[in-house]
Formats: structure tokens, sequence, C-alpha cells
């Protein structure tokens, strides 16, 4: 076939829809007429037409020329026009983009079978055909802009008369292709993650495909869309692109295939060298500087930048990702990486996570093809050129300290350091270490996690606490772990965690975190004992005290009630939770929707999110009373948490003493968040650049003044006093109840 045929120019601009897909009773524009919302046109009269001619204008037939009113044929110039063009509202305004001005009206422009909105500025665009362009926009100097009759706009559906091998699929967590999700418009993490983590579901599986398709395939005939007061410059490439209003889209080499979500409260961005295709781009994202993207999806308020490649991934709210590679992965809410030579692929990274230069997670393969996956849960941080291999699994809040890890690993233990010791050629896992030795980070990541959702609407119910439902079931599985490896070590410990911080605290061998190779061991375990189990209390006594101040009006009486009625009198704890795109909740509520989804009840993607919405809705409650049998585990032990007898906490007094000891903990994180920032300026090599200690204070600051210690030392005063009052109306509200 030539690359290059021949065609009649008398149909150049129209038989947009081939003859065998239009519907019975349809022409070529009745999806064009839909898409443009009624808009009303008329002819031109004689000394309109006589005008344009006058302004080296052509159209092979200017009865297919219509106009709105006011109509200045002045406005336009030296411009071609082939097709049914239909132009709105044009009156002598300047349409501006911050300091970029021009005058509305087309000059020096060919237009093809598009409709223009009111007032829209057109200039030196050599080619936009079955476009419908907004109100107020501004086109300069692109050269080409089209769509074609089975434009799909990014979305992973079919439309009339295409086969399966056109579809464009997502080939997250796994290079092999055998957990593909389709991209849509609105997808979000939480649906990749059902579509790609539940494999063995067929009936969910295939309804998904079903709804994707039902929803964003079929017929032919979607015309690209410009939306208003969206500005596109000195463009190369764009074709079959959705761009939303107050879009902004300057120099960018290639759109392809792609939607570009955008509003006014949540505007997108996308700048000089940046070529996406097959893709997603949410709302107020930002993609510059020469970033690649292809068959993706960008969720809300996320960011490409400084040549970062974006391929069969889907990214997760509020991320920002500069001069790196993401090959292959399902990435959640909140991650970070800022390095040109880190990689990840072939991963699920459950948000909140932090990725170092030199990182390279997943590219080195220990089977004979490309399936090896990596599972992270959330705050996953992998530090300087850290290197792991297929196929390994990391629990939350997980560090991994700079080196070359050999072989795959399993750390089940959460909040710890994970270290290569070549010296002894050993593994080391220290649990526990962010809450023993490193709670500014802990901290500041959660707090950043909140502080940087600038999402107007939030679709998903992020949860940004480290201690939560899904990590407090983590700590408590990492508890009986420990018992086990100690009893084995033959270390006394006290179950209960009285007297775990001993000083005499040696490492223990440990097996089942590392393909068994080599020496494991567990470092401090007595101390990593002592702090899980106050991580525990703090979780469940905080999670209740928050939900009780919540409920203003509620007796300490009626809270007891509430807790034990949604716990169904047993005390027995939920203890599977699933971090469903960066919201926490109970498996069976999962359980529930993807039956739902099988069955054909759930049966599209606005019923699915819903669900979401009805999760988050029920998550308060869930939370509470997951912390309400928490809270018994601790006081009854491990060994005997069967949920007999009174709830420890069903008296008003306990529930005071715990809300002193919560106080208590909240003012120890201040000070353990000073001391991790203090550490950064007691060092001596921090000094050696500067001339004197005035001088380090005036560049560097000090602990002290660091703004965020100072954030958590007012927070733990205001929750002191928060505490105090819960505790004085449990007490006073128990009296007269």
């Amino acid at each position: 076939m030539a690359i290059v045929s021949q065609a009649s120019l008398a149909r150049f601009g129209y038989d947009f829809i081939p003859a065998e897909f239009l519907p019975a009773g349809k022409d070529e524009y009745w999806v064009r007429n839909a898409q443009s919302n009624g808009r009303v046109w008329r002819a031109l009269n004689a000394d309109e037409r006589d005008a344009l001619v006058k302004n080296n204008n052509y159209c092979p037939n200017w009865d297919s020329f219509l106009v709105s009113d006011p109509f200045d044929p002045a406005l336009i110039r030296n411009s071609y026009f082939y097709g049914l063009v239909r132009i709105g509202a044009l009156r002598e305004v300047l349409v501006q983009h911050h300091d970029f001005r021009i005058p509305a009206g087309i000059r020096n422009s060919t237009i093809i079978s598009c409709d223009i909105g009111d007032d829209t500025a057109i200039q030196d665009c050599a080619y936009i055909s079955h476009y419908i362009i907004g109100d107020c926009c501004i086109l300069s100097r692109v050269d080409e802009m089209q769509a074609t009759s089975h434009a799909k706009f990014g979305n992973g559906a079919l439309k009339d008369g295409e086969g399966e091998d056109v579809r464009v699929w997502i080939d997250v967590m796994n290079e092999a292709g055998g957990r593909s999700v389709l991209p849509f418009r609105e997808m979000l993490p939480a649906d990749a993650f059902l579509w790609a983590a539940y494999r063995d579901d067929v009936a969910l599986v295939d309804a998904l495909k079903n709804i994707t398709q039902r929803e964003y395939g079929g017929a032919r005939g979607a015309y690209g869309v410009i939306g208003s007061h969206s500005a596109v410059k000195s463009c190369h490439t764009i074709k079959d692109v959705f761009v939303g209003e107050w879009a902004y889209v300057k120099g960018a080499n290639k759109l392809k295939n792609i939607s570009v979500l955008s509003s006014k409260d949540e505007p997108s961005q996308i700048g000089e060298g940046v070529e996406m295709v097959n893709g997603i781009v949410g709302y107020a994202c930002n993609v510059f500087y020469g970033s690649k993207a292809v068959r993706f999806v960008m969720g809300r308020n996320s960011s490409l930048k400084y040549g970062a490649r974006l391929i069969h991934s889907v990214l997760g709210d509020n991320s920002t990702v500069s001069c790196c590679e993401i090959l292959n992965n399902l990435v959640f809410p909140a991650h970070e990486q800022h390095h040109n030579n880190s990689f990840l692929i072939a991963s699920l990274v459950q948000g909140m996570s932090n990725m170092a230069a030199g990182a390279t997670v997943g590219s080195n393969h220990n089977s004979r093809a490309n399936d090896g996956e990596i599972r992270a849960g959330r705050g996953f941080w992998p530090g300087l050129s850290a290197t792991l291999k297929h196929s390994s699994r990391f629990a939350s809040f997980v560090i991994i300290a700079k080196g070359d890890y050999p072989y795959e690993l399993d750390i089940s233990l959460p909040f710890s350091l994970v270290s290569n010791n070549t010296r002894l050629d050993r593994l080391e896992v220290m649990p526990a270490y962010f809450w023993m030795y490193n709670m500014y980070a802990l901290e500041r990541n959660s707090w950043k996690t909140q502080t940087r959702d600038k999402r107007k609407v939030k679709s998903q119910r992020i949860e940004a606490d480290y201690l939560a439902p899904d990590t407090a079931e983590e700590i408590i599985a990492a508890i009986a772990r420990l018992e086990g490896w100690m009893k084995a070590a033959g270390v006394a410990f006290d179950s209960a965690g009285a007297s775990g911080r001993s000083v005499d605290d040696e490492a223990i061998p440990v097996t089942g975190l590392e393909r068994p190779h080599r020496a494991s061991v567990i470092l401090k375990p007595r101390h990593a004992m002592a702090a899980y189990r106050e991580m525990l209390l703090y979780y469940a006594v905080k999670t209740l005290a928050d939900y009780f101040d919540a409920q203003p009006e509620c007796t300490y009486a009626a809270f007891v009630a509430e807790m034990e009625a949604a716990a169904g009198g047993s005390g027995t704890r939920v203890s599977e939770w699933v971090n469903l795109g960066g919201q926490i909740t109970p498996a069976f509520r999962v359980d529930e929707l993807r039956a739902g989804i099988g069955r054909g009840e759930v049966d599209s993607w606005e019923k699915i999110h819903a669900w979401y919405g009805q999760m988050a809705e029920a998550y308060p409650l869930d939370k509470a009373w997951h912390a309400w049998a928490v809270y018994r585990f601790l006081s009854e032990g491990a060994a005997s948490s069967g949920g007999s007898g009174d709830h420890p906490l069903k008296t008003a007094e306990r529930f005071q003493t715990e809300l002193r000891t919560l106080a208590a903990i909240r003012h120890s994180i201040a000070e353990q968040v000073f001391l991790s920032r203090e550490k950064d300026y007691s060092d001596p090599f921090r000094a050696i650049t500067f001339r004197n200690r005035e001088e380090m204070e005036q560049v560097a600051g000090t602990a002290a003044g660091n703004s965020f210690v100072k954030l958590v030392r007012e927070t733990a005063k205001q929750e002191e006093e928060r505490l105090g009052k819960l505790a004085r109306r449990a007490n006073g509200k128990l009296a007269k109840g």
C-alpha cells in the first residue's frame, strides 16, 4: 500500500464516518451535533462572503461556512476552509493567556470541518481537522491537529468495526501482561487495583472489560475537543486528543490518543518537548520538560517533569515524578520519585512512597521470563542505590538502606530498616525502626501526604495516617513472628511488652525474610516488640478518641454500646484490610463489591465509584471498632485474645487513664521528632563547610527552629488540651447517663 495516496479534492472535509459505520437515518455529523450542545448557526450574507474573499480566504463552498451573531468577517484573513465549518460569535476583542495576547479571529490557518466557539483566536495553524473548539480559546502555531472517526481519546475501548488487536491495554504490575487493565477517563487507582490484583476472579475481570467497552466504545464519529478558555501554542502533532477547559498546552512534540482532563478549579498543563500517547492525564496535572508517557493514566494533581518516562503504568493522585523511568507499575497516591537514575519496574507500590537516587526496583529478573513482580505497602522507601530483585514483597513503611540486595526479599515487618551487611554477608532487619529512631520522617510523611493533597474533587478518601487498620494488622502479625523467632532463639521476653526495652538486646537469627542462601538476623528484637505494642496502643486509643470526639452529643455509655454492637458483641477483630488505591477498607467490603460486579448488579463505573464512597462513609466506624478490638488484643495478650468478658475500656475511668497515656505518647513523639532532626545539626561533619556555628545556623537553621518540629510540638500541646476535654466529657456525660 502506498504511503501517500490520492483522493478527490471535492470530498476534502467530508465523509468523516465511513458509510458502512453510519447508523440508519444518521449523517456524518450526528455525533458532532450532539457534542456541540445545540449551538445555532446561520449562513453568510453576500457582504460577509465578499469580505472573506477580499481578505484572501478560500472555501470551495461558502454555503458550508456557517456563523453566529455577532460576526465580523474582517477578523478572518489568509485562511483555508474545507468541509462544514461553523464559527461562533466573533468580535474585536483580545484573547490572552498570562502575557500572551492576540486578537480573536482566524489568521494564516487551514480549518477542515470544525466547530469554533465564541471569540476564539486561531493563528498560524497549518492543519486543524474535525475538532470542536470552545469559547475564548487560543490556538497558535500548531502544525497538525486532527481527529479520526475512530478516536478513543485514550480510553481502552473499540469503535465499530475495530478488532481486538487495536485495543489499548496497560500492563500494570507485570511486564508479561498478565494483569493488564483498560484505561478510561474516570479511572482511579482503586479501579486498576480491582482489575489487576484479583485476577483469579474471572467474572470480575470480564465484567470490568465489558463495562469499559459499553461506556467508551461503540459508534464512530466523535470529534476532538479543545475546551473553552484553553490555550494551545507551538505544538507539532495533536491527534485524537480531548482537552478539557482552562488547559494550557505549550510546545508539545506529540500528543496522540489521550484525554487531558482540566477545569477552571483544576487546570492541567502540558509543556515543552512532551510526548504522550494512549492515556489519560488527570485534572490539575502538570507534564513538563521533555517528559514521555505511553499507555498510562495519571491521577489528579500529579506531575511529570524533567524527562520522566511513564510507560504502561497507572500513577495515583498527588504524585510527583521527575527524571526517572516508571515502567509497568500500579502506583497509589502520594508517590515521590525525583532522580534521573532511578527505575521502578513491574511493581505495586501502595502510596506515601519515595524513591531515592540510584534505586533500581525490579529490573533484575530472577526467572527465565520478565514475569516477576514487586509488592510494597504504604510508605515504601528504597534508599540510595538500592537494587531489588523480582519477586519481592515489603510490608508498610519499610526503608531499605543503600546496597545491592542479591536475593529476593519478603519483609513482613512494618516500619523496618532493611540493610545488606556485606562485611558479615547477612541480611539485617530492624523492626519498628521508624518509631524508635526516625520519628521525624514518619510524622512528616503523613503530614506532607495531607498538605500536598490539593485535589478539589476528592474521588477517594486517601488514608494519610501511618497507623491505620492495615498497618495495625501488619504489626500484630509481626509481633507473632517476633515471638516465634525469639522463642526459637531462647530469648526471654514479656508478651505484654512491660520489659521489652532491655539493654541486653542481641540480634537473633531468623528465616523467611530472604531467599535462604545466607544468614538473616533481627536487630533489637526486644526493643522492637515494645515499640510495636506501644504503636498499637497509640493507634487504638487515638482512633477511639477521634471517633468519640467526632460525636459531641454522644455519652460515653452510648459510645461503648456502639463499639460493642459494631463488633457484634463478640469482640472478634476484622484482621484482613485492603489498601484500595490509597483508601483503606475491610476486605469483606471489597469482596461484596467484587461479587456485585461479577453478578452484573454493579454494572457501571459510576456505581463502582459510588461503592468507594459508601466504603469511605463507613470507614470511621469500621476503623473505630477495629481499634476497639485491637485494644482488647493488647489488654488480654495474643494468647488469650478471644474477646471473652467485658471490654477493658467499658469504664470511663480506664478510658481517662489511656487518654493521659495517649497525651504522653504524643509528647514523646514530638520530642522524638526533634531528636531525629537534631542529629543533623549535632553531627560534626555537618559543620565542616561553615566558618562557625553562627554561620551554620544562618544557612541551615536549627533543629528547634525547624518549621515541622515547631508544628509537631504545637500539635502535641493542642492534643493534650483536646484529650483533657475528652476525659472530662467522658466522666461527666457518663455520670449524667
